[in-house]
């Protein structure tokens, strides 16, 4: 048995289309060469998924990561955006704020960080997009 991971682009139309791992690891690292020149200065749907292999044939899903991406106008990720992303995911975090402890007052701030992230960075699946997803990794 083995581990690997899979990663999906989603259209606006909702179709599904696998992605290589390399070539998202390029993206991800801001490679110069590696862009996506028809989602320059949009925001894209991916999903990533850690999958179970027997036999180099995928058997289960462990885990669904639903997150969006923002390209810049040449079709690189946007590192600005990014750098954002990061820094409210770690504001989601309770441990962040907690130096700042203020008696008699409940710190909800990474409650509302969470909720923003999740609301820029995270997208819902539908039932529509899971089969697809299925249909691709399974066949």
């Amino acid at each position: 048995m083995g581990l690997g991971l899979r990663i999906f682009i989603i259209n606006d139309d909702d179709t599904v289309r696998r992605f290589p791992f390399s070539r998202y690891e390029r993206l991800l690292h801001g490679d110069s060469k590696e862009r996506l020149l028809q989602y320059a200065g949009k925001k894209v749907r991916f999903a990533e998924l850690a999958v179970e292999f027997y036999q180099r044939k995928p058997i289960r899903i462990l885990r669904f990561l639903p997150f969006i991406l923002i390209f810049d106008s040449e079709g690189s990720i946007d590192a600005k955006e990014m750098q954002k992303e990061r820094r409210l995911a770690m504001e989601a975090h309770p441990l962040y704020h907690e130096e700042e402890v203020i008696p008699n007052v409940i710190d909800a701030r990474h409650y509302f960080a969470r909720k923003r992230y999740d609301h820029e960075y995270r997208w819902e699946i539908s039932e529509k997009i899971a089969g697809a997803i299925l249909k691709s990794l399974f066949g």
